[in-house]
Parts: structure tokens; sequence; C-alpha cells
């Protein structure tokens, strides 16, 4: 299952990088702030991970 996750972080933090990108590309602010926004989701996914991560072990 943590696996699993940390995949589903890393998609969200390259989807908003590329949402991003591409709305400072064409100038769109409500993109820009959407792919923030997701990068943001996937970091405190992965942060999650990484502390389950820590007292598994």
């Amino acid at each position: 299952m943590a696996g699993s996750e940390k995949s589903k972080a890393k998609v969200e933090q390259a989807k908003g990088k590329a949402k991003e990108t591409a709305g400072r590309a064409v100038g769109n602010e409500k993109l820009t702030a959407e792919g923030r926004a997701e990068q943001t989701k996937g970091d405190a996914r992965q942060a999650k991970e990484k502390t389950k991560d820590t007292f598994r072990h």
C-alpha cells in the first residue's frame, strides 16, 4: 500500500509541475495556481509516507 501512495505523490507532483508550467507559458494564472496546489498536495502525501516509514523501521 505504501508504494502506491508514494507513486501517487510523485504523479501529483509531476502533474502539478506540468500544469504550473503550462499556465505560466500561456499566462493563465488559474492554471498556474492549480498546478502549485497539486504539487503541494503531492508534497504533503510524500511527507506523510516518509513519516510512516520512519516509524515502521
